[in-house]
């Protein structure tokens, strides 16, 4: 029986969470039914569309949250207002860097996203008192950190396709990690403007080197951000 039958036949369980897809993969699959219990108290679902921000660099933090759905962009904006992506975030990443008193980062919407919002008082108080709890978000954060890792080779490392073919096979592994095979679909959350600033090119590399993998039959695209994998072995062989 899945976690997610165990659940729905747990009364114990908060509706809420018996529907969360992410909540065992996430921070809140440490817990235990009571736990969930008076953690729900505080929660609250949100729903957001894309472009919309969900924290501003240098604000108070006042809540956390967990990505249920959708994709979240981080940038940091430099004073003459330019912009660096430094992350990605998709269910059920953590969002926020616990006991900050400030956002490090902005956070927006790069597609429509679920959040499953805490105020930041609540988490930190449960957090103290459940070691579990705390050696969950400790593995995210590390997690995090050695992805951040990994992207420091793709844009110092990397060449223009090679960071393109990258980019695509993190976008395909991450939005549906669970499907099998090799093939896989999805919309691109992110517009030629942000994959470019992601990548560190510009605008007519990233169109020209997605030109030449759709030529190349790695990948298939459909109208401006359809994408189709038909093969994520080929895919994962251009990554570098």
């Amino acid at each position: 029986m899945s976690a997610l039958r165990k659940d729905i036949h747990n009364s114990d369980v908060p509706l809420l969470c018996q529907s969360c897809e992410a909540r065992h993969k996430g921070m809140c699959g440490v817990l235990e039914p009571s736990e969930l219990v008076a953690l729900s108290r505080h929660t609250r679902v949100v729903r957001h569309d894309a472009g919309a921000e969900l924290a501003a660099e240098a604000r108070p933090v006042e809540s956390y949250a967990n990505v249920m759905r959708g994709v979240v962009k981080l940038s940091k904006v430099l004073e003459d207002g330019r912009q660096q992506i430094v992350g990605l975030q998709f269910a059920p990443d953590f969002l926020g860097r616990l006991f900050s008193k400030e956002s490090a980062v902005t956070a927006e919407a790069a597609s429509d996203v679920d959040l499953c919002r805490v105020p930041k008082a609540a988490l930190e108080r449960l957090v103290a008192e459940n070691p579990a709890l705390e050696h969950r978000l400790m593995q995210q954060t590390l997690r995090e950190l050695d992805e951040a890792r990994e992207w420091m080779v793709t844009l110092g490392r990397k060449t223009a396709s090679e960071k393109v073919a990258s980019f695509l096979y993190l976008i395909a592994t991450q939005l549906d990690p669970s499907v099998g095979g090799g093939r896989r679909v999805f919309d691109l959350p992110l517009t030629r403007t942000d994959i470019a600033d992601f990548l560190g090119l510009t605008i007519e590399t990233v169109s020209r080197q997605l030109s030449k993998l759709r030529a190349e039959r790695i990948v298939v695209i459909t109208g401006v951000r359809h994408v189709e994998i038909p093969n994520m072995a080929a895919l994962k062989a251009r990554c570098g």
